[in-house]
C-alpha cells in the first residue's frame, strides 16, 4: 500500500538552491532538527556509541527532536519565509547586478592605475634612488591544502627586479610546475603558493635588486594539518609530504588496493589504476611508495613501475618485515594524489609442528673490525610453546654457507657477535628456539662490513685555497710513537642475563704500529686481575663478555697492546654485575573494541604503566565461545590503536593485546568485551532512483530505491520535500516519517512540473537527501497500456547468472497485466535487447549467459491486452561475480530427528540482517508447512510434512548485506530419495558392518558370528536355528561385546546335524534388524570338511610336529636350504632326513630344540630333482612334512638361484684360447638349467661349433672358435629369474677385437708349437742306485713332430758312445744309454736333451754307484729307502716301457724332483690377455704336477680349450 501523505502548504519551509549549495552544513543540521524519528527511545544508546568511538571520522549528528512549543515556533517562522520567498529572491538578482557593476568599474579603474603608473615611471627617471618596499610582506598562518598568497610594493629608480627566496633557496616555479606562481602587477610583487602542505612551512623573504643597492622583506608561512585529518582510517600513519616535485599531469585514481594478505615466502602485488590526463607514454607520473612512512626504494625485495594507466609495486619475496601501512603518493598539476591500505603478512608453516614463526627485523648495530651487534623483534607466539631463545647465523659476502655464531640460544633479542674478520663483509640472520623445534629463518640483515670506526676518526681534511684537499693522519700529528698509551673511559655499555658489553675509547696517542687490546676482570673488592680474552686478539673497542657468575659484581680494565709492548693499564670500571632476568614490560591496560566495518574491528588499550623499553604490541583475537586465539598483526604495532581486517561479518570476537620489547612478550592483557564485526553506526545515505508509477491529476505515486548503505542500523523512516520545478523553494511533504519505499503525494496542482528529493532515518539520526528527481509533470494518466514496473532488484548473482525481481506495476491501464518482458543492456551502452520473447507472467527472470565480471543494466515492461507498457527505470549496474565466500542451499535430513531441511550458511551478516525465505520467489508468511529457525549466520527451512506440494524453487536471501541470497531447486526425485533417508531414520534399523557368517577355529569348533556399527548396553538378540531358538549350554556358548558391536554363538561339536538356517534378531532401543545364514549342501560340507581337518590338526599338534612345513630359502651363496620349523618337541625327539626313501645324513647333526630344521642343498642342479622328506617322531608320536622338487617348484628354486646370481654377476670378461675368444661372466653360482640367453646384436646365439656355450659353477661363457670379422659386435648375456632380466654386455669391436684377435693368433701357435715340440714322455727315473760292476741301462720314451734329436749328458759334457757306454734311438721313438761295469766313476747327473725346432726338454736323472758291503747310500729328494737291486736284476738292462705313462724299472729307481736347464734359449713368457681383470675371482684350477724338466712356454692352463657343452 501507498502511504497518502497531504500537503501542507502553510507548513512548508523555504529555502533558495543558492542556499542550499552555500550553507549546506546549517542546511543539514536544520534538516535533521526539521525530522521526526521514530527512534527517538535510542538517544541514550547512541550517546554511549558516540562516546566509545575512537576514530573522529564517525561523526553521530543529533536526533530531530521537537516539543509542541518548538513545534509552534517552527510553524510561525516558516510562514515567514514563505512570505520572504519573493524577497529573498529579488535581493539576490540586485546583488548579482552590483556586483557585476563593480567588476566592470574595477577593470576600468585598473586600467586608469595602469595608465598613471607609466606615467609616473616617464616622469620620476631622473630621480635615481634605491629599493624600497612601501608595502612588506606579512606571515600567513593557513590550514593544508589551501593556497596562500604573499604580496608586497616596492618602488626605486631604475625600476627594482623582485627575486623570491624559500629558506634562503631561490624559487623555481619550473622546478614544481603548479605548485607556485610568481606575479607582478602594477608594482605589487606577489608569490602565490597552491594547495600548501605542511613542507611548505618556512621562511619566504622577497629580495628587491638595482643598480644602486637591495631591499630584503622576510615573512614566515605556517601550514598547519587539521587535527585527526586522516587518522581515522590510517592511524597517523600516512608519510607527511617532505618534497614537492614537478608534474603538470592531472591524475585521477580510479580503483584502488585494498587491505591485503599475504603469507611468508610468497609475493603479492599492490596497484592503483588512475587515468592520467595528457597520458604521455614516454612521460609517466611521479610515483613514490612508503611502507609506515618510510619511502620505499626499488630493488630485489620491492620492484616498482608505473604505465599503462596503472601504479604497482611487487613484493616477490615476502616476508614479516614487510608488514605495515603501504601508502602511494602521486605528484600531480594540483598537488598530490594519495592513497593507503595495510598490508598483513602471516607465518609460513614451521618446519617442525608447534615450532615458533621467524623472527622479524633484524638489523646490524655498532659494526666494529671484529664485533657487530646484531638485533631483532621477536615473534609473536599465541598458541605455541614458549620461546627458549635465539640462535643467530651469520653468512660471508660471497657465499651461500650460514655458520651458527652462538652454541647455546640467546634469550634477549641482541647479541654481540665477535671474531670477525677485519675488511670483510657479513650479513646476519636469527632463528628462534622453543620446546617444539627451530623456526624459519629470519631475512637476512644488510650486508656489513666489518671495519674499525675510530680510523675514519683519525684522518682530518683540510682545504688549502678552497681547491685542494690535504689529508692528515693523526699518526703524522703524534709523532713517532712506540709504546701506546693506554685505554681510556672503560664501562659496562650494555648489561644482560648472559653477558655484559664492555666498550672504551682507543688510546692517545696510539702510534702507527697495529694495535689490539687486553680486557682483564676481577671481582669488586679485590685486586686478583684475570685475562679474559686469551684465545682472541682483540682489535675494537667493544667487547662482550660472557662467563660472569650470577649475583657477583666485577670491575674491568683494558691494556692496549702493539709490536713494541704494552700500554699501562686502563683506569678500571665502575663494577657491574650481569643484567635481571625478567625485563618484559607489563601487561597493557583495559582494551577496548569498537565497530568499524562490516569486516574489520577498531582496537584500542591503554599503555603498560612499565614499558621497558617498549618495540611494539601484537594483538591477538578468537571467536567467541572458542579457546583457539589467532594473530592478528604478526609485526610490532607500535600505536596503543589498531584496525583489525579480515574478520567474518557478524562474528563475535575477543580481543588481547601483548607489549613488546628486546626481552620478549609481556603477560596478556585483560580480554575485552565480545563484540560482533558489524559498520559503524552512522546516519544512512541518500535513496535514489526516484520514479513515478502512476498520476490523476492531482496526485502522484511515486517510488525509490534502498540507500546504499544503510548506516548499521535498520531504515525506520522516509521524508519527502517537493517544489515546483519553476522555483527554488522545497517544501515538506510528509511530518510523520514514511515506512514503505512507495508513496502517494496529494493535492498537487494538475499541469506543473514537480521535483522531489527524500531523505532516509535510522538510528542515528536523518541521512542527507537525494539528488532531485527528473521534473514529473503532475498529468493525468489515460493510456490503456499498463505503467512501469518497479522497485528492481537481484537475487543469487553468479559469474555466469542471476535473478531479476520486480514489483507489478500500480497503473494498470486499461485491462489487467498479463505478463512481463525483461531488457538487458551492457553498461555504458544504451541498446537494450530483450531477454524472454515470450512475456512471463511471475515477476521475476533468471537470466544466463552472462560474462563474468561484466557490468549489465536492466529494466522490465509490462503487458497487458491493449500492448506493452512504458519501460521502467534502468536498474542500478550489477556486475556478474559472486561475492567471496558465496555459499548455495543445501538441502539435507537431519541425521537425529530425520527431518527434511533446506539450510544457507550466509558467507556475511549485519546485526540488523534477516534471512528471507521465498517459494517461487514468494515470501513464505507463517506456513503450517514450514518451519524457519536461525543461529547466528545460518538458517534452516524445515518441512513439516513434505511432499509434493512443497515442490518448488526455494530461495533465501540475507538482508543489510552486499547481495547475500541462493536458491534451491526441490525436484520429486530428491525429495523421494531423503524420504526415504529420512523414514530410515526415524524407523531406525541397527546397521550392521558384518552380516552373520561362521568361521572353523581349532579343535574343529565353529563360531557364528555377525559385527554391529554400534550396540548399546541395553542391547538383546535372540540366535534360532532351524526355526528353533537356541541358548547357551555345555556345547554351546553364545556371547557379545557391546565395545566390538560382536554377537558370536560357538559350536564345540560340529556335525551333520548341525545343517540348516541361522538366523540373528537383534533389537536395540528403536533400531531392529536380523541376519541369517543358509548352511547346506556343498556349503556345509565345505564346512564340515574344514571342521574335522581342524581337529585331527589339534590331535596332532598333541604330539612333536611341524609348525611350519617344508619350504625352501636361497642363500646369499646360492645354496639351497630346505627348512622347516618344529613345535613341541623334547631331547629324545629325533629328525631324520629322506630323498627317495634314502636317508640323508647331514654333515651338523639336526637340533630339533632351536625349532628351525634346515638341510642345505649345495651346487644345486636338476640331479637334486626328487621328493624330499622330513620325519618327526618320539615316544608320543610321529610327523612328516614331504617336499616334491620337480616341475614348477624345481622352476621357482632355479629362479630364485638366478635371482641372487644375477645380481651377482660381473662385467663380461675376454680370454683369449688357443681355440678362439672367449667371453666369461663370473657369478656366485652357474648351472646350465638357469635360464641364460648369449646375444651377439640383440640376435640369439645357440651353441655350436662355431659358437660353444658353456659354464663352470663359477661362472657362464661363451667362445668364437676361429674368429673372424664377422664376429664382430656388441655381446651380451642375459640371466633370468622370472620376474627380472639381468643383463651384462661387451663390445667386441676396434681396438678391443684386434688386440683379442692377435693374441688369439699368438696363443695358437703356441698350443701348436707345445703339442709337436720335442719332449720325453715317459721311462726315466728321478734317482738311480747300482752296485758296483753292474749294467745300467737308462731308456725312455719320447716324442717330437718333426722326430727329435736326442743327446746324453754327464755332468753338463754329452756322452760319447764307447764300450763302457753305448748311447741308442730307435725307431725315432726309444731312446737309450747303457753302461756296462759301472764303476764309481761313472756316479753323477745324467741329463737327455729331447729336442726339435719347436723345442725341447731337459730330463735329469741322478747316478749313485756304490761298493759291494758299503752301506747303501741315503735316497735323495726326500724318497724313502731302497733295498738294493738282485744281482741278476741288476745285470739285467730294463725293457722298453709298455706306454709313455709307465716309466723304466730300473734297479732302485728313486723319483727325484731336480732338474737342469736346457741349453736351449729361454722362451719369452707368454703375454697376458688385452682383456681387462674379472672382478669376480679367478676361476680355481687343478695343482699341476711339478715339472720334471724345462720345458718349452706352454699356455696356462686357463686357457686350454673349452670343455664341451652339456647336452
Amino acid at each position: 500500500m501507498a502511504s497518502k501523505v497531504t500537503v501542507r502548504s502553510k507548513k512548508s519551509q523555504v529555502k533558495t538552491d543558492y542556499a542550499y549549495h552555500h550553507t549546506k552544513c546549517v542546511h543539514s543540521v536544520q534538516q535533521t532538527a526539521a525530522r521526526k524519528s521514530s527512534s527517538y527511545s535510542g538517544s541514550q544508546v547512541q550517546a554511549q556509541a558516540t562516546e566509545a568511538m575512537a576514530e573522529p571520522a564517525y561523526t553521530i549528528p543529533v536526533f530531530r527532536q521537537r516539543t509542541a512549543d518548538e513545534g509552534t515556533e517552527e510553524y510561525q517562522r516558516v510562514s515567514t519565509n514563505v512570505g520572504k520567498g519573493l524577497t529573498v529572491i529579488q535581493d539576490e538578482l540586485h546583488r548579482m547586478r552590483m556586483a557585476t557593476k563593480a567588476t566592470v568599474e574595477s577593470l576600468a579603474l585598473q586600467r586608469e592605475v595602469k595608465e598613471m603608473m607609466y606615467r609616473r615611471v616617464d616622469t620620476s627617471e631622473e630621480f635615481q634612488r634605491m629599493p624600497d618596499f612601501l608595502v612588506a610582506l606579512r606571515p600567513h598562518t593557513v590550514w593544508e591544502k589551501t593556497p596562500v598568497k604573499l604580496f608586497c610594493t616596492v618602488e626605486g629608480t631604475p625600476k627594482p627586479v623582485v627575486k623570491w627566496y624559500k629558506g634562503g633557496v631561490p624559487v623555481d616555479p619550473l622546478s614544481a610546475p603548479g605548485k607556485y606562481k610568481i606575479e607582478n602587477k602594477y608594482g605589487v610583487h606577489g608569490l602565490i603558493i597552491s594547495r600548501c602542505v605542511v613542507s611548505d612551512t618556512a621562511e619566504y623573504s622577497a629580495v628587491a635588486t638595482n643598480p644602486h643597492g637591495s631591499a630584503t622583506s622576510k615573512a614566515t608561512v605556517t601550514v598547519k594539518r587539521p587535527a585527526g585529518s586522516g587518522e581515522s582510517c590510517l592511524l597517523g600513519l600516512v608519510p607527511h609530504l617532505t618534497e614537492i616535485h614537478a608534474s603538470k599531469l592531472e591524475v585521477s585514481l580510479l580503483d584502488r588496493f585494498s587491505v591485503s594478505f599475504g603469507v611468508e615466502g610468497g609475493s603479492i602485488s599492490l596497484a592503483c589504476t588512475m587515468v592520467v590526463v595528457p597520458d604521455l607514454p614516454n612521460v609517466p607520473p611521479l610515483t613514490q611508495w612508503y611502507r609506515d612512512d618510510k619511502l620505499l626504494t626499488a630493488g630485489r625485495l620491492a620492484e616498482m613501475s608505473v604505465g599503462g594507466g596503472a601504479a604497482r609495486l611487487t613484493l616477490p619475496h615476502l616476508a614479516k618485515d614487510d608488514e605495515g601501512l603501504y601508502t602511494l603518493r602521486i605528484f600531480t598539476k594540483d598537488g598530490t594524489a594519495e592513497h593507503s591500505a595495510y598490508l598483513f603478512v602471516s607465518d609460513a608453516p614451521p618446519p617442525a609442528p608447534g615450532a615458533p614463526g621467524a623472527p622479524i627485523g633484524a638489523k646490524a648495530f655498532d659494526v666494529n673490525a671484529d664485533y657487530v651487534l646484531v638485533a631483532w623483534k621477536p615473534p609473536n607466539a599465541v598458541n605455541e610453546a614458549a620461546i627458549s631463545g635465539y640462535f643467530v647465523d651469520r653468512c660471508e659476502a660471497g657465499s651461500d654457507s650460514w655458520v651458527q655464531c652462538n652454541d647455546a640460544p640467546v634469550k634477549v633479542c641482541k647479541y654481540p657477535v665477535h671474531g670477525l674478520k677485519e675488511g670483510r663483509s657479513y650479513r646476519f640472520r636469527v632463528r628462534a628456539v622453543n620446546s617444539a623445534g627451530v623456526s624459519r629463518p629470519s631475512r637476512g640483515t644488510e650486508q656489513v662490513t666489518a671495519l674499525d670506526p675510530a680510523e675514519s676518526e683519525r684522518l682530518q681534511v683540510i682545504k688549502i685555497e678552497g681547491k685542494y684537499d690535504v689529508v692528515i693522519k693523526a699518526d703524522d700529528l703524534e709523532g713517532y710513537i712506540t709504546i701506546p698509551a693506554a685505554p681510556t673511559d672503560v664501562h659496562a655499555a650494555e648489561l644482560f642475563k648472559s653477558y655484559v658489553v664492555l666498550s672504551w675509547t682507543p688510546p692517545s696517542p696510539r702510534g702507527r704500529a697495529p694495535l689490539w687490546y687486553v680486557v682483564e676482570k676481577c671481582l669488586a673488592g679485590t685486586a686478583a686481575w684475570q685475562r679474559i680474552n686469551t684465545a682472541v686478539e682483540l682489535h675494537s673497542p667493544r667487547y662482550p663478555v660472557f662467563d660472569l657468575q650470577e649475583g657477583q659484581r666485577y670491575r674491568f680494565r683494558v691494556t692496549a697492546v702493539n709490536r713494541f709492548g704494552s700500554s699501562e693499564a686502563s683506569e678500571p670500571s665502575e663494577p657491574a654485575q650481569r643484567g635481571g632476568e625478567d625485563g618484559v614490560p607489563s601487561a597493557p591496560g583495559q582494551v577496548v573494541a569498537t565497530r568499524n566495518t562490516k569486516s574489520s574491528v577498531f582496537v584500542q588499550w591503554d599503555p603498560p604503566s612499565h614499558p621497558k623499553n617498549l618495540v611494539g604490541y601484537y594483538i591477538d583475537a578468537r571467536v567467541a565461545g572458542t579457546k583457539d586465539w589467532f594473530p592478528c598483526n604478526h609485526k610490532p604495532f607500535k600505536q596503543s590503536r589498531f584496525v583489525v581486517h579480515g574478520l567474518i561479518p557478524g562474528e563475535t570476537y575477543t580481543f588481547r593485546v601483548q607489549a613488546v620489547n628486546v626481552f620478549g612478550l609481556s603477560e596478556e592483557s585483560q580480554e575485552s568485551s565480545p563484540i560482533s564485526v558489524e559498520p559503524a553506526l552512522s546516519t544512512p545515505s541518500a535513496p535514489f532512483g526516484i520514479t513515478m508509477l502512476s498520476c490523476d491529476g492531482s496526485s502522484m505515486t511515486l517510488a525509490w530505491k534502498s540507500p546504499a548503505h544503510c548506516g548499521g542500523s535498520k531504515i525506520n523512516a522516509y521524508y519527502i520535500d517537493k517544489r515546483n520545478a519553476d522555483t527554488l523553494l522545497w517544501n515538506e511533504v510528509n511530518m510523520t516519517g514514511v515506512t514503505e519505499r512507495l508513496c502517494s503525494i496529494d493535492n498537487l496542482t494538475e499541469g506543473v512540473f514537480y521535483e522531489f528529493k527524500i531523505q532516509a532515518a535510522n538510528m542515528a539520526g536523518v541521512g542527507v537527501p537525494s539528488a532531485p528527481s527528473a521534473p514529473m509533470k503532475c498529468e493525468a494518466w489515460t493510456m490503456d497500456e499498463p505503467g512501469p514496473a518497479y522497485d528492481l532488484s537481484f537475487s543469487e548473482v553468479r559469474g555466469q547468472s542471476l535473478v531479476i525481481l520486480w514489483k507489478a506495476p500500480v497503473y494498470t491501464g486499461a485491462s489487467a497485466v498479463t505478463g512481463y518482458v525483461v531488457e538487458m543492456a551492457k553498461k555504458g551502452s544504451s541498446e537494450f535487447a530483450t531477454l524472454n520473447q515470450e512475456a512471463v507472467s511471475h515477476r521475476y527472470l533468471q537470466v544466463t549467459g552472462l560474462e563474468e565480471g561484466e557490468a549489465y543494466v536492466f529494466r522490465v515492461r509490462s503487458i497487458n491486452a491493449n500492448g506493452v507498457g512504458k519501460p521502467s527505470q534502468a536498474s542500478e549496474p550489477v556486475c556478474a561475480k559472486a561475492l567471496p565466500g558465496t555459499q548455495e542451499l543445501v538441502a539435507g535430513v537431519d541425521e537425529e530427528t530425520g527431518d527434511i531441511f533446506l539450510s544457507l550458511e550466509a558467507c556475511e551478516i549485519s546485526e540488523t540482517s534477516k534471512f528471507v525465505w521465498s517459494k517461487n520467489y514468494r515470501a513464505i508468511g507463517d506456513c503450517p508447512r514450514v518451519a524457519v529457525t536461525t543461529k547466528g549466520r545460518t538458517s534452516r527451512l524445515t518441512f513439516t510434512n513434505p511432499d509434493k506440494d512443497d515442490l518448488g524453487r526455494y530461495s533465501v536471501v540475507v538482508t543489510d548485506t552486499d547481495g547475500v541470497s541462493a536458491s534451491h531447486t526441490l525436484t520429486e526425485d530428491a525429495l523421494n530419495t531423503m524420504l526415504e533417508l529420512s523414514y530410515a531414520i526415524q524407523h531406525p534399523v541397527v546397521p550392521l558392518k558384518h552380516g552373520l557368517n561362521y568361521e572353523v577355529l581349532e579343535k574343529g569348533h565353529v563360531r557364528f558370528w555377525l559385527q554391529a556399527v554400534k550396540l548399546s548396553p541395553s542391547v538383546s538378540y535372540r540366535v534360532i536355528v532351524n526355526d528353533k531358538e537356541v541358548h547357551s549350554g555345555e556345547s554351546i556358548k553364545i556371547s557379545h561385546d557391546v565395545a566390538s558391536g560382536v554377537i558370536q554363538m560357538t559350536l564345540d561339536h560340529f556335525t551333520r546335524a548341525n545343517e540348516g538356517t541361522y538366523t540373528v534378531q537383534i533389537h536395540d532401543g528403536k533400531a531392529k534388524t536380523q541376519s541369517s545364514l543358509v548352511l547346506v549342501g556343498d556349503v556345509f560340507k565345505a564346512a564340515l570338511k574344514e571342521a574335522e581337518f581342524q581337529r585331527k590338526e589339534h590331535i596332532r599338534k598333541q604330539g612333536p610336529h611341524f609348525s611350519e612345513y617344508l619350504y625352501f630359502t636361497v642363500s646369499e651363496d646360492c645354496t639351497v636350504m630346505l627348512a622347516c620349523k618344529v613345535a613341541n618337541v623334547k631331547k629324545e625327539t629325533s629328525f631324520h632326513w629322506y630323498k627317495e626313501d634314502d636317508e640323508i645324513v647331514p654333515e651338523t647333526p639336526v637340533n630339533v630344540m632351536s625349532g628351525a630344521v634346515a638341510l642345505p642343498v649345495p651346487m644345486f642342479s636338476r640331479k637334486d630333482q626328487g621328493v624330499f622328506k622330513a620325519v618327526l617322531s618320539d615316544d608320543r608320536g610321529k610327523d612328516t612334512s614331504l617336499f616334491d622338487i620337480s616341475g614348477n617348484v624345481f622352476d621357482d628354486i632355479i629362479n630364485a638361484i638366478a635371482k641372487i646370481a644375477g645380481a651377482s654377476a660381473s662385467e663380461l670378461v675376454l680370454q683369449c684360447t688357443p681355440e678362439g675368444i672367449r667371453l666369461q661372466c663370473y657369478m656366485s653360482y652357474y648351472t646350465e638349467e638357469m635360464k641364460t640367453v648369449w646375444k651377439h646384436k640383440e640376435s640369439k646365439i645357440a651353441s655350436s661349433e662355431k659358437m660353444r656355450i658353456g659354464g663352470t659353477a663359477e661362472m657362464a661363457w661363451m667362445q668364437i672358435c676361429d674368429p673372424s670379422d664377422k664376429e664382430k659386435g656388441s655381446y651380451s648375456i642375459e640371466i633370468s629369474d622370472g620376474v627380472q632380466t639381468h643383463t651384462r654386455a661387451f663390445d667386441l669391436s676396434g681396438q678391443a677385437y684386434t688386440d683379442a684377435y692377435e693374441e688369439y693368433l699368438r696363443l695358437k701357435a703356441a698350443a701348436f708349437a707345445e703339442k709337436n715340440r720335442g719332449r720325453v714322455v715317459g721311462g726315466l727315473p728321478d734317482v738311480v742306485t747300482i752296485m758296483e760292476e753292474k749294467s745300467l741301462s737308462l731308456t725312455c720314451t719320447v716324442f717330437g713332430e718333426p722326430t727329435p734329436e736326442v743327446s746324453w749328458f754327464k755332468n753338463e759334457q754329452e756322452v760319447a758312445c764307447n764300450e763302457h757306454t753305448k748311447v741308442t734311438f730307435e725307431g725315432g721313438k726309444f731312446a737309450s744309454l747303457l753302461i756296462n761295469k759301472v764303476t764309481p766313476d761313472d756316479s753323477g747327473k745324467y741329463s737327455i736333451n729331447v729336442r726339435n725346432k719347436y723345442g725341447g726338454e731337459f730330463v735329469e736323472i741322478t747316478v749313485s754307484v756304490y761298493r759291494q758291503g758299503e752301506k747303501l747310500p741315503e735316497p735323495k729328494l726326500g724318497q724313502p729307502k731302497a733295498p738294493a737291486a738282485p744281482a741278476a736284476a741288476a745285470t739285467a738292462t730294463s725293457p722298453p716301457p709298455r706306454s709313455p705313462a709307465t716309466p723304466s724299472k730300473t734297479p732302485t729307481p728313486a723319483p727325484s724332483r731336480m732338474s737342469m736347464k736346457s741349453p736351449t734359449p729361454a722362451s719369452t713368457p707368454v703375454p697376458k690377455s688385452p682383456t681387462p681383470t674379472p672382478r669376480s675371482p679367478a676361476p680355481k684350477s687343478p695343482t699341476p704336477t711339478p715339472s720334471r724338466g724345462v720345458k718349452s712356454p706352454t699356455p696356462p692352463r686357463f686357457m686350454k680349450s673349452p670343455t664341451p657343452p652339456r647336452k
